[in-house]
């Protein structure tokens, strides 16, 4: 499974939460907070039972449930202040933790290049503080990894840190000394943005953030922080263009 089916694959497993017993203004609130997620959010009223509680469910199948409250900001506009991406408040806890928990793979939507590189820079950090285990992150080109060789000589310098860059063959490539650069000539190389950390023996640290450019300046994609999923992109990316240099038809380019 290539990476662009890998985000297709998480995409087309849309998780449903039902708000029940709740004011409408509550689910708009929610749909504004979880609009750059795969999450459908849908109004729903029992006859008996507690009011303004929420139902996470997939493929029709029950997952968790959780109080509103616990899944929007204190001002319950969807939007939290002092929050870095969507997904935290202003005291570094997540809004919708109770939801996100319960997703291994959350989707986002139309992320620009700089969310992009934001959302990068948590995982390079995590690899970071660690400080052992791989890392892995594609560039998309030579070029645009050329802007960012400093950091990434950085990262590779730490002893027991293992880092692979891979980039499609457009642009100089740079001068490296402590990491491994992987040129290939494929669609997807060029197409997707990932950073994976294998999170040096710690499942915790375990992360990984993948996306297709649909559009000029426009990603789709996942955050995961499951092991199993994080291993599979690091193996692909191993096997797949672990050696020479790679083209679409597998083969192997001199």
């Amino acid at each position: 499974m290539s990476l662009i089916e890998l985000i297709a694959g998480v995409e087309a497993r849309e998780a449903t939460v039902t708000v029940f017993n709740a004011d409408p203004a509550v689910a708009d609130a929610l749909r504004d907070h979880f609009a750059d997620r795969n999450v459908r959010i849908v109004d729903g009223q029992t006859a008996v039972g507690p009011a303004d509680f929420a139902v996470l469910s997939r493929d029709g199948a029950f997952v968790t449930a959780v109080a509103v409250e616990e899944l929007l900001p204190e001002s319950g506009s969807g939007n939290s202040s002092g929050s870095d991406s969507g997904d935290g408040s202003g005291d570094g806890s997540r809004v919708g933790e109770p939801i996100l928990d319960h997703l291994d793979e959350t989707m986002f939507t139309s992320y620009s290049r700089a969310g992009m590189v934001a959302a990068s820079r948590e995982i390079e950090d995590r690899a970071w503080r660690v400080g052992r285990g791989e890392l892995h992150a594609g560039f998309q080109t030579l070029d645009v990894l050329t802007g960012e060789a400093d950091t990434y000589d950085l990262l590779g310098g730490r002893d027991d840190l293992d880092v692979h860059a891979y980039a499609a063959d457009e642009g100089n490539a740079p001068d490296v000394e402590h990491y491994t650069v992987h040129v290939g000539r494929t669609s997807e190389i060029r197409e997707t943005w990932f950073v994976a950390y294998d999170g040096g023996g710690l499942d915790e640290a375990t992360c990984a953030l993948l996306a297709e450019e649909r559009a000029p300046g426009e990603f789709y994609g996942f955050w995961s922080y499951d092991p199993e999923t994080v291993e599979y992109v690091i193996d692909y990316l191993t096997e797949r263009y672990g050696g020479s240099e790679q083209t679409d038809d597998g083969g192997a380019t001199a």
